[in-house]
């Protein structure tokens, strides 16, 4: 299984490692994306990649901007990026892309191996999740 960037955490690689096809490759896209998204914004800092919740998930510790992101497979299928249920980033996200995506809640955007991601649009989410504390 080829990461880029590399895993920072065995415990996060072999956690990808369960995820089955297409699910895991469509997964490690959103996690290319989260590390690029960062990377463009100096303000994040350091992003660290750890579990939580068994999840792969995705932290701002050395500046504390954002608010966690986290990548899984949702009961009902297909593959998911979930954000804190108690902050706003979602329903802002859904309020600018109400029917581009499936939803649920204010905790999760879904996706479905067979419809390609809108990476770009996804990146606006992403980059609201890792500056979430910065526009309070």
């Amino acid at each position: 299984m080829k990461a880029s960037p590399p895993f920072q955490d065995t415990a996060v690689a072999e956690k990808f490692a369960t995820f089955p096809e297409p699910a895991r490759t469509q997964l490690l896209n959103l996690r290319r994306l989260i590390f690029e998204t960062a990377a463009a914004l100096p303000e994040v800092g350091k992003l660290e990649e750890t579990l939580k919740w068994g999840q792969p998930a995705y932290l701002t510790p050395q500046t504390k901007s954002g608010s966690t992101i986290r990548l899984g497979l949702p009961k009902q299928g297909g593959f998911a990026l979930y954000a804190h249920c108690q902050t706003t980033i979602l329903s802002e996200f859904q309020s600018i892309f109400p029917h581009d995506f499936s939803y649920e809640g204010n905790r999760a955007v879904l996706f479905t191996a067979d419809k390609k991601v809108d990476l770009e649009k996804v990146r606006l989410l992403v980059h609201r999740a890792l500056t979430y504390h910065l526009k309070r």
